[in-house]
Parts: structure tokens; C-alpha cells; sequence
């Protein structure tokens, strides 16, 4: 019996940054082959950064990648890797591709066969689908390669593979977050090893790209149809695991020679990395997707505007641990109608995270606002136009700081107030990204306890948790004054959002069908300003933006 050992590099890239990549794949072909592996295999398109979207318009981009690539199989020595890149054709078509690479060239490779175009994916819009595979022999161990949504298809190219004779399956992906997908993707390779008795290495990216979060947490499934080894979730990771494996001859098989033994080091099978609590998980992938987004795209502080409220609460605290307090910036702005105690609470929170944190009532502002326009409107009471005045006084001092210190602004905004337009356009909408846009009031609050549980104190104010929630834009203002309580409203808006279910489908839960219908229209009648909000963490199986294309001009209404 000999052990055929595997190392799975989950890895972070950045789409665009070809030469960094290469360095990056690079170091980790260079610790596996340290680590004694036969093999490496690093995620899905790893050379281009997932996804690159219509930058692969751009012939130029395409060809650098290509001969990146060929400069990786050049100086990656001693070991065989399996590396994602973007191949194309005699006829300039494009391919989703894997390159196995061996003593210094690539000796084949494998184009993606299931192109999926659901949810956030559009390769079809990109890609030509591949058809064929070949079965190489590692040191006489035979294995296969296929790509991401090719082991998601019953009876595909997986099964073909082992019927071919691959013992070893090695899946490359680039499968972002979202709530429960990693056990129903554990779920799947568990199945595809079990019905092509063969062992199965799963590497996933991992790393914030634009709203898309990629949470890693490779493994290894074994042929009973379990996991056998798992690497970490949202953080790069290298794991090696050795596969008991008898080498046997394939025919047809492409012969792969080892580059000699690496420094191999013992004990190197993973033990079993326990899957996250789902509000632990949540939590990592927003704190991943908002650190990337701020560090890739070469920021160095973030601006917040510090309400007194949960939301910016919460949002503050995420930003602290991404990119550590010195680089957060708090600024409350109050007016006539912020009470003493969310003035206070903003300064206890700054003090807590230790944030720079300015002051700056708004008062005379707003008043030179009213002032101003007071002839025009003659007569007519305090409404929703003063409200949202403050709101977007704010919003012009947030991008003033921003653009004077090159500061990011994240918004604060949570998904219940983005569905039902509880938002204000120019106001708390102004930023450049939106850290909790895709998470539910209801999980605002769970998220809240779980960073002080994570921090052993109150790092934000309980009197922050339990106040009612208001927009502070009038005396005595409350949110239920205008939704739903926010347990109810949450549960329609799961239904009504996430799955797309009619009234009646959603009936006989917790609210009325007057509640549903009023929420619906809601969600319905602010379309105008999703398409205006800055981009936001994914977190959900559909999430404002990629996931939710809906036409503004739209007169459908659900029976």
C-alpha cells in the first residue's frame, strides 16, 4: 500500500493581478512540495482572480494570462500542480481551464464542462464548454481533474472519470459564500466519492471579490462517502493529506514521474476542522469580504457615520477587526432630534473600539437648509422631505471627509431597510460600501451579541442592543412606525425575497396578508434605490445586486 499524498492550496487572489497571482500560486506550489506532496492543486481560475467578468472581453488580459501561466509551469520544480487559468482556442474561443503542470510544462489540459448561469454566475456568457478528459497517472496512481460545477452534475464527467479509471479526483473551485452552502457542497463530493468509489480533493478559493465572498473550506472525501479531512474557512490554507492508495496501470493513462520526494514532514493529515456555528460564519464572511474590499482596492482608513444606532454599531465594529481601529474613523452628526442618550452611546462605542471620533452637529446646516427653501415651501408642514434632508446632510459630509482624506465611507444600512426602501437616497445610502446590506435586522441583533460574546465585554453598549430602533429624524420617531416589527417584517421579506413566494404561499405564517402585501409593495416600489446603493457583502442565496435583476418600469403585481 502507499500513500499518495495530495495538498489543496486555498488560496486568495485578486482578479486582475496576474504577476501577483503567479507569485502567490507560486509560494504555496513551493510549500506543498515542501510539505512532501505529489501533487498540488490551487483554485479555480487562480491565475485571473474569480471572476473576472468582462475583462475577459479584452484579448490583451486573456493573453497575459496564458503566458503567465506558462511562466508558472516553467519554475514550479519537484512537484505536479494543478493550477486555474483561462485557455483559449484555434478559433479564439475561451475556456474555463485547469493546467496540470509537470517537469517544467504544462503536460495537459482540462476544460470546464457544466458553464453554470444561475444566481451569480454567467459563464456562458464567456465561455465555450469542454467535452473530453484524460486520466493521468501520478507515480502510478491514476487521477483525474475536472472543474467547480462539474462534481455538482450527477452522473457528468465525474463519474466518467472513475469509470475510466481515476482513482483520485482532483476538483478545482471557485464556489462563493452563502448561508448553508458548505454543507450542501460537503454533501455533494461526499456523494460523488461514494458513487465513483474513488477519493475526492475539493480546493475552493477563498477571499472578498467586489459582493461575492469565497469562504475555502476545502476537503478530502473518501470512497464510503465521508469526509476525511477539511481545511479552515475564510482564510487561506494548505492542506495535505496522504490517500492510501495501491498504484496500478491505466491504459491510456498520461504518465506522470515524480520530481523526487519533497522535505516531507510527518503528521501531516488534517484532522477534522469543525464546521462554524452559523452565526460565526456570517460573521467571518462579512469581516473577509469587507476587509478585501477595502485592502484590494488600496485603501487605507474608513470613514463611518456613527448614529448611535446598531447598525453603524455593528458595521464599526467589523471594521475595527478588518483593518484594525487606527484606521476607523467615527463621526456622529446630531441634530434637534437625537436624544442625549444615542449621542452618548456613539461616544461610549467610539471609546470601546478606540476609533478617532469626531462630533459635528448639523444643526446650523440643517437650519440653512430650511431656511432657504422655507419660500417654496410656504405653508406646508414638517414631513418626509425634512427627514430626509438630515440624511443627506450627512451623507454630503461623509463623502467631503472621503474625498478630502481618501477615506472609504461604508454605509450602514441593513437588507430589511434596502428591500422595503427605509433608506435615504444621497443620505445613508452615500458610501462606497455597503458592509451589512444583505443581512436582515433580526441578524443585525444576533451579530451584535456575537462580537461582544467573540471581544468577553461590551464592546458595543447594551443600551445600543435593546433601545428600539429609530432613524432619529423627528421627536419620538420609531422604525415600527412605518415597518412591521422587524421579526415579522424579516420572515416576509425571507419568503418574498430570498425565495420569491407569492402572498399565498407566505400565508399563515406570522403576518396578516395585509402585512404581506403591504411589505411586498414595499420591496416592489423601491427598486429605484437598490439600483443606486453602493455594493455589499453576500450572505444570502439571493442578495440585492448580482443575484436580483428586476426591471425598474414594472407594473406586476403578485395576486
Amino acid at each position: 500500500m502507499k500513500n499518495f499524498r495530495i495538498a489543496l492550496a486555498q488560496i486568495n487572489t485578486t482578479v486582475g493581478d496576474l504577476a501577483g497571482n503567479r507569485d502567490w500560486i507560486l509560494a504555496f506550489c513551493e510549500r506543498a512540495r515542501r510539505a512532501g506532496a505529489a501533487v498540488v492543486a490551487v483554485p479555480e481560475m487562480a491565475v485571473t482572480g474569480y471572476p473576472p467578468e468582462d475583462l475577459l472581453f479584452k484579448k490583451h488580459f486573456v493573453t497575459g494570462n496564458i503566458n503567465i501561466l506558462n511562466d508558472i509551469a516553467r519554475r514550479v520544480k519537484g512537484i505536479t500542480a494543478v493550477v486555474g487559468f483561462v485557455d483559449r482556442g484555434k478559433k479564439g474561443e475561451l475556456y474555463n481551464a485547469a493546467a496540470v503542470i509537470a517537469n517544467g510544462r504544462v503536460v495537459d489540459v482540462y476544460y470546464k464542462h457544466a458553464l453554470p448561469n444561475y444566481s451569480v454566475f454567467d459563464e456562458k456568457r464567456y465561455f465555450t464548454p469542454g467535452d473530453g478528459f484524460r486520466i493521468l497517472s501520478q507515480d502510478g496512481v491514476p487521477f483525474a481533474v475536472n472543474v467547480c460545477e462539474d462534481i455538482w452534475v450527477d452522473d457528468g464527467v465525474s463519474l466518467r472519470q472513475a469509470k475510466a479509471g481515476a482513482r483520485v479526483i482532483l476538483n478545482i473551485s471557485s464556489s462563493p459564500y452563502e448561508v448553508g452552502k458548505s454543507l450542501e457542497r460537503e454533501k455533494t463530493i461526499c456523494r460523488v466519492a461514494r458513487s465513483t468509489k474513488t477519493h475526492v480533493g475539493y480546493v475552493n478559493l477563498v477571499g472578498g471579490q467586489d459582493e461575492l465572498v469565497f469562504d475555502g473550506g476545502s476537503v478530502v472525501a473518501g470512497p464510503a462517502g465521508k469526509i476525511l479531512a477539511r481545511a479552515a474557512r475564510f482564510v487561506e490554507d494548505l492542506l495535505v493529506y496522504d490517500i492510501p492508495l495501491m498504484p496500478r496501470r491505466v491504459h491510456k493513462a498520461l504518465l506522470i514521474k515524480s520530481g523526487g520526494p519533497g522535505e516531507v514532514l510527518p503528521g501531516v493529515a488534517r484532522p477534522h476542522v469543525k464546521p462554524l456555528p452559523l452565526i460565526e460564519e456570517v460573521y467571518g464572511a462579512t469581516l473577509l469580504g469587507t476587509r478585501d474590499y477595502i485592502v484590494k482596492n488600496g485603501f487605507k482608513k474608513v470613514v463611518i457615520g456613527l448614529s448611535g444606532g446598531i447598525d453603524s454599531a455593528l458595521v464599526a465594529a467589523i471594521a475595527c477587526e478588518a483593518v484594525g481601529s487606527a484606521n476607523v474613523i467615527g463621526i456622529s452628526m446630531p441634530t434637534r432630534f437625537n436624544a442625549e442618550e444615542t449621542k452618548s452611546d456613539a461616544r461610549r462605542l467610539a471609546a470601546n473600539l478606540g476609533i478617532l471620533f469626531y462630533e459635528i452637529p448639523i444643526e446650523p446646516v440643517f437650519d440653512a437648509f430650511l431656511n432657504a427653501f422655507k419660500p417654496y415651501a410656504a405653508g406646508l408642514p414638517f414631513g418626509l422631505a425634512e427627514e430626509n434632508l438630515q440624511a443627506r446632510i450627512r451623507g454630503n459630509f461623509l463623502m467631503t471627509f472621503s474625498n478630502k482624506f481618501g477615506w472609504l465611507v461604508l454605509t450602514t444600512g441593513n437588507k430589511s431597510e434596502m428591500a422595503t426602501g427605509y433608506c435615504t437616497l444621497y443620505g445613508d445610502m452615500s458610501g462606497g460600501y455597503a458592509v451589512i446590506k444583505d443581512i436582515l435586522k433580526t441578524r443585525v441583533y444576533e451579530l451584535s451579541a456575537y462580537v461582544n460574546r467573540k471581544a468577553g465585554r461590551d464592546v458595543i453598549p447594551q443600551a445600543i442592543i435593546k433601545r428600539a430602533p429609530s432613524a432619529e429624524l423627528r421627536f419620538n420617531q420609531k422604525d415600527q412606525d412605518s415597518l412591521p416589527p422587524y421579526d415579522v417584517l424579516d420572515e416576509v421579506l425571507v419568503g418574498y425575497v430570498e425565495e420569491h413566494r407569492s402572498p399565498e404561499e407566505m400565508a399563515g405564517r406570522r403576518a396578516s396578508r395585509e402585512v404581506i402585501r403591504r411589505v411586498m409593495d414595499l420591496v416592489d416600489k423601491s427598486e429605484y434605490k437598490r439600483r443606486q446603493a453602493p455594493p455589499g457583502v453576500k450572505i444570502s442565496k439571493r442578495a440585492f445586486g448580482k443575484d436580483w435583476r428586476l426591471p425598474l418600469t414594472n407594473r406586476y403585481k403578485a395576486a
